[in-house]
């Protein structure tokens, strides 16, 4: 239960703090960018099975890879693709952080 709150938090309450202390004028439409971020599970549907208990995402799921984190990364160079690039990235931190607990 407590793998649950902290993985869903992280995936809502945490984006929107964040939205909201550090792009106070933008936050909802920033907030929903990071809400949009979650479309990147879409590749889970690729797994075989789709849900495994347990699995690390990370660097299993193709847009979950460090490539693509690379590419994440290459989004913050860019004031267009930054906070598309600061949402995935929180992302995938959030899912890094799933995995170890």
């Amino acid at each position: 239960m407590t793998k649950f709150i902290i993985h869903y938090s992280l995936h809502f309450l945490i984006p929107l703090l964040i939205a909201y202390w550090f792009f106070n004028k933008n936050w909802k439409t920033v907030y929903l960018v990071f809400l949009f971020s979650m479309l990147v599970d879409l590749d889970h549907l690729l797994a075989n099975p789709i849900f495994k208990e347990n699995r690390c995402s990370i660097n299993f799921h193709p847009l979950h890879s460090y490539i693509a984190c690379g590419v994440y990364f290459l989004g913050l160079l860019f004031k267009k693709t930054k906070v598309i690039a600061i949402a995935l990235l929180f992302h995938m931190l959030t899912d890094f952080v799933d995995c170890y607990l």
